[in-house]
Parts: structure tokens; C-alpha cells; sequence
């Protein structure tokens, strides 16, 4: 595992042996729960974790000019490992899953920094370290741009629809796809967010802590929040239900299922404003970016061209396909449930 110092762990917190980061800084989680001075701290934790439902980024301390960057440091990494704690002692599944995706986000801001960072080569290797090490993608600095073997791309790019991600739009040589440090870091945040999302759920439940419990209230009312929207599938096809499961289970549905779904949606005739209330639930959900992106797949917006539903066989290939013997050889979900003549 990466050795990292104290501002790199501010950074990237989710590196950090939370049990081994608390002994080594003297502090127990009961002194957090009793002292004076450490309780506003479970406060900023549960503040880490309302902002994520919402769906923005937390902003850190280590962004404002005002503050103290020796005392923002740990603050930054106690506040993380205190909302782990919290998550875990309210058990709210949605919550955990909106916390690990906006700071898988938060991650990506400052990965792609430190690959941008012209003036600090530690830093570019830092973040490539860090995508080495949880990941397995070997990033190289070459010039002005970060290259990546054409395996570990077609790997991570495939649960992307967009043009300029297919790899015969991208610039390639000697087997080695060049990117921008933004490109890159985009690659991976999915598998970032999934990473997170498992350090939280295999974390230990440790027993109710003196002085937690107020926050712990307060996060099991705010996921009442998140109801479930529910429709019903009738003749859809097995994909078609896992991706509605999927949502209304608040869990994260891949970009590719989420183009699968509105189109297939929008071809049987359903209007923006029947299909955007399924998204609510998405940890990353956005109304207005929502609305977007389906009026731009209806063709109501833009080019005014609508978009179709991907084939089985494309489904195949971003691990979509559910299929079952009700599809019967069928080549597009569209055709699921017509009977062959």
C-alpha cells in the first residue's frame, strides 16, 4: 500500500487505516464523543455526509486561503474517518452510497490537480501511483499528456457512450493511448467510487458511542428523504428491470445504463417528465442535469435527433445483458415480448 504523509492523506483520506491514523495521532472515538474540543468535529462529519446527499462535492478546508493548512490537515482526515463512523452506526445504505460517490468526485478534483501540476513532479507521481495501486492502470507522463496502454483504456472506457471515448477517436501509438489529466482521471471514477463505496460497507460497525447519538438521529431522518420511485415493468426486458432495480434500490447506475434505459423508455413513448423521476434516487442525482440530458436524448434539444436504445449485442459488451429465455433471440430490447410470426 502507498505511503502517504499527512497531506496526501488529507487528499485522499479513504488511504488511510482509519484504526491506525486515530492510535497514531492519540486519540480514541469515545474522546470524540466526550471532549469539548473534539465534539464540533462529529458535527463537520455529519456536515460531510448531508452535503454528499445532496449531491454536491464537500468543500475542504485545504481550499480556503483563511485557514491554517497544519490545522486543516487533520481536521480534513477526522471528519472522514468520523463519518465513516456515523454511516455505519445509522446503517442508511443510500446515504453510504451518496457519501462514497461524492467523494469519489471530491478525489477526482484533486487527482487530476496533482497530474496537472506542471511545477511538482511529485505530485503527477503521486497521482499516478495512487491509479497504479487501486486500479491496476499503468499511467506514463509523456510531454503534455498522460498515456495508458490500449488494454487497461478499452477496459475502463467501455461504459462510456460518447464518440470522442471510442478508441477510434482517440490518439494512439505504439499501443499507448494519450489523454489529458482530466480524461484520465474520468477513466477511472467509477471504479474509484465502487472502492470507497466497499472501504465504507467493510468497515467495522463499532457499538453506539456516547455523544454520537444526536448525529446519528439526525442521518437516519435525513434518508427518509430518498423515497422510492417505483414503476411497474410489465413486458420490459430483464435489463430493462435490473437498471429500475438498480435505482430504486439508490444504487449506482453506470452512464451506459442509464442511456439504455432512457431510450429504450423514450422509444415506447414515454414522456422526460414520465421517465426523470426514476433517476431521484441515483447517489449523483441532479434535477436540472437530469432534465438535460433527457431532453437532449429525446431530441427535444440540440440537434433535435433522438437517440436509439443500444442492441443486445452492445449491451453484451458493457455487462447490461440480463438475458433470460423470455428474450428469445432477440437483437434489441425493443423487441422483447413481440411475438415471431
Amino acid at each position: 500500500m502507498l505511503e502517504l504523509g499527512q497531506d496526501e492523506i488529507a487528499k485522499y483520506p479513504f488511504l488511510a487505516d482509519a484504526g491506525q491514523y486515530l492510535k497514531d495521532q492519540g486519540f480514541s472515538l469515545e474522546q470524540f464523543g466526550s471532549d469539548p474540543d473534539l465534539k464540533h468535529l462529529i458535527e463537520k462529519a455529519y456536515e460531510r455526509i448531508r452535503v454528499a446527499a445532496d449531491g454536491k462535492i464537500y468543500k475542504s478546508d485545504l481550499d480556503g486561503d483563511h485557514v491554517s493548512k497544519e490545522a486543516a490537515l487533520p481536521r480534513e482526515v477526522f471528519s472522514f474517518l468520523l463519518a465513516i463512523v456515523l454511516l455505519k452506526l445509522s446503517g442508511m445504505h443510500t446515504l453510504i452510497k451518496r457519501f462514497a460517490l461524492a467523494e469519489a468526485r471530491r478525489a477526482e478534483k484533486y487527482l487530476e490537480k496533482d497530474l496537472a501540476n506542471i511545477s511538482d513532479e511529485s505530485k503527477n507521481q503521486l497521482a499516478i501511483r495512487v491509479i497504479d495501486d487501486l486500479f491496476s492502470v499503468q499511467v506514463e507522463k509523456l510531454d503534455d499528456f498522460f498515456v495508458i496502454p490500449v488494454s487497461n483504456y478499452l477496459k475502463h472506457s467501455i461504459n462510456f457512450h460518447e464518440r470522442e471515448w471510442k478508441l477510434i477517436n482517440r490518439h494512439v501509438e505504439n499501443g499507448q493511448v494519450y489523454l489529458s489529466p482530466h480524461e484520465t482521471v474520468r477513466l477511472i471514477r467509477k471504479e474509484l467510487g465502487t472502492y470507497i463505496n466497499s472501504k465504507i460497507v467493510n468497515a467495522r460497525t463499532p457499538t453506539m458511542i456516547p455523544g454520537f447519538e444526536d448525529s446519528v438521529n439526525k442521518l437516519v431522518s435525513l434518508s427518509k428523504k430518498f423515497v422510492t420511485y417505483t414503476v411497474t415493468t410489465g413486458e420490459y426486458p430483464p435489463c430493462i428491470k435490473h437498471a429500475i432495480e438498480v435505482l430504486e434500490k439508490g444504487e449506482n447506475l453506470p452512464h451506459s445504463g442509464r442511456f439504455m434505459l432512457a431510450t429504450f423508455l423514450l422509444s415506447k413513448g414515454q414522456s422526460v417528465q414520465q421517465i426523470a423521476p426514476l433517476f431521484k434516487n441515483a447517489p449523483d442525482y441532479n434535477e436540472r442535469v437530469t432534465l438535460y440530458q433527457l431532453n437532449h436524448l429525446a431530441g427535444t434539444s440540440g440537434a433535435g435527433t433522438q437517440y436509439s436504445c443500444p442492441s443486445c449485442e452492445k449491451l453484451k459488451t458493457q455487462d447490461l445483458c440480463f438475458a433470460t429465455s423470455e428474450c428469445d433471440n432477440i437483437i434489441n430490447p425493443l423487441q422483447f415480448g413481440r411475438k415471431k410470426k
